[in-house]
């Protein structure tokens, strides 16, 4: 009888190396540890789509979607877990401070759950129109604000001010819901799933005491909470080296204080004895980069090891604790949710359950992992050797299919958004269903989604992970390469992706 309760927490940005249950010193996580000592420990898990949005339709609605289409919501014809589990009469709930949930692009991940609570104040959220009059700096501390030297304030630098204590900040406060929820809801349904979209440790990385500094007491000056997006940061002057190590310890110290209130979350499973009968995850969409390779933030860049090399942790109640090794990706998750609650899905999806893992009925189920950003890097794993193939010779033809017309809006740049559809454009259909779907090709000159814009043209990367885990060694033009070329056009074909993309990367 497979358990009828499902907790799965994603906590965003947070990178796998930092965490000490994959051996990282550098910052303090013992809840995490003290989850993954009771769960199965994938070590061999990678991202898929990116970023944010497109990593949580991998989750919910199981199908990659980078192949097709930028950042965006639930298409038509698709439906997330949500919906399913409704028609099984399976409560639902959800715990979010995600900001990009209630955005154009992501506003339609929330409406199929029986119930959803939006904690307020992260990031990019709305939430406030001004500065709290009586702000003076406590708890908050003083920081640079996100669009410092511009008439702009926006956001989390309006919001913050009106935090009185630990627990008004967002991330506290989802994991604060979350454990009373467990606490007063988890017994009374016979079978229920709890999805917690926790922004931390995402920027801002402003906390208050005792966070606050933790990991850089000797730092004078206001607070750098806003890492930059950038490439050679330090090298090119966005940032000094201290300035670096500073956003760094912020960093460490919002992931030491999710990591507390992330215990509160465990305290409840505990209190209520719900491990007897309840699959416990903890996953993430990506890394962040913090000075490795002097990059910082999500740029432009391939997906190396510490953005796309994930934390991904499963208990459950019928199997002991341990380590698996098998290469797997995001839109796995969401086969493991199907294959728990017996849901027959009717889109086309690309995972695989990972039951077979966790019950030691299999050690592989699959022998390729592909993910990227629409119009850039398209990459594949094979459990060891990493290859990300680039534009060959122009990021054309590329088209997007949606129905839902939609991107990252990006509040301070009004004007950048995608462009309507427009002549060029015309109905296509997706794999696997005959609904029609507009499909609009761009060229040369067109704006471009915020995250395919200055695609690095013939930049193939290719590392052999298990020997070079700095990806220091670029294989790109070796025998080994053709290999990963042939890989990759076989897993394009397996999801049906447009045959563009083969034109695009050069593979046709």
């Amino acid at each position: 009888m497979k358990p009828k309760k499902v907790v799965v927490i994603l906590l965003d940005s947070l990178n796998r190396h930092m965490l000490g249950c994959y051996g990282g010193s550098e910052f303090e996580t013992p809840n995490i540890d003290r989850f993954a000592a009771r769960a199965q420990r994938f070590t061999n898990h990678s991202t898929g789509s990116l970023p944010c949005m497109p990593a949580r339709h991998d989750i919910l609605v199981g199908a990659l979607d980078f192949l097709w289409r930028p950042w965006g919501s639930i298409e038509l014809w698709e439906r997330p877990l949500g919906h399913y589990l409704r028609q099984k009469n399976v409560k639902t709930q959800l715990f979010t401070d995600h900001p990009h949930l209630f955005e154009t692009g992501g506003e339609n991940y929330h409406t199929d759950f029986f119930a959803w609570d939006y904690l307020r104040g992260h990031e990019s959220d709305p939430w406030k129109t001004r500065e709290d009059p009586s702000w003076i700096g406590s708890p908050t501390l003083p920081a640079t604000k996100k669009h410092n030297g511009k008439p702009e304030t926006l956001g989390y630098d309006l919001s913050r001010t009106w935090f009185r204590e630990e627990l008004d900040f967002p991330g506290p406060k989802t994991m604060q819901a979350t454990a009373d929820w467990l606490t007063t809801h988890g017994d009374a349904h016979d079978s229920f799933f709890l999805f917690v979209d926790e922004f931390d440790p995402h920027e801002p990385f402003d906390t208050p005491a005792p966070w606050a500094n933790k990991y850089d007491p000797d730092w004078q000056g206001e607070q750098m909470i806003w890492p930059p997006y950038a490439v050679d940061a330090v090298k090119g002057g966005v940032i000094t080296a201290r300035e670096g190590q500073h956003i760094r310890a912020n960093y460490g110290a919002k992931l030491s204080m999710i990591d507390h209130w992330f215990g509160k979350v465990l305290d409840a499973m505990d209190s209520q004895n719900l491990w007897e009968d309840t699959v416990f995850i903890l996953c993430t969409d990506h890394g962040h980069y913090l000075g490795e390779r002097d990059i910082f933030g999500k740029p432009g860049v391939m997906q190396y090891e510490t953005l796309g090399h994930t934390p991904l942790m499963i208990y459950h109640p019928d199997y002991a604790p341990g380590t698996i090794d098998a290469l797997t990706t995001n839109v796995d998750i969401h086969a493991t949710l199907a294959d728990l609650f017996e849901v027959e899905v009717e889109h086309v999806t690309h995972g695989k359950s990972l039951l077979p893992l966790i019950s030691g009925a299999a050690t592989s189920i699959r022998d390729w992992a592909i993910g990227g950003i629409y119009g850039n890097w398209v990459q594949i794993h094979d459990g060891k050797n990493k290859y990300a193939r680039a534009p060959a010779t122009s990021n054309f033809p590329l088209s997007m299919w949606s129905n839902r017309w939609s991107t990252m809006p990006i509040p301070p740049m009004p004007n950048l958004r995608l462009p309507n559809p427009d002549h060029r454009a015309w109905l296509d259909t997706m794999p696997g269903t005959d609904i029609p779907v507009i499909r609009q090709p761009f060229q040369e000159g067109d704006l471009l989604p915020f995250w395919s814009m200055q695609a690095r043209i013939g930049e193939h990367q290719l590392y052999m992970i298990p020997d070079d885990p700095q990806e220091l060694d670029n294989q790109v033009g070796k025998p080994l390469e053709k290999d990963m070329i042939e890989l990759l056009r076989v897993a394009l074909k397996e999801v049906n992706a447009p045959h563009e993309q083969f034109v695009r990367l050069g593979i046709d």
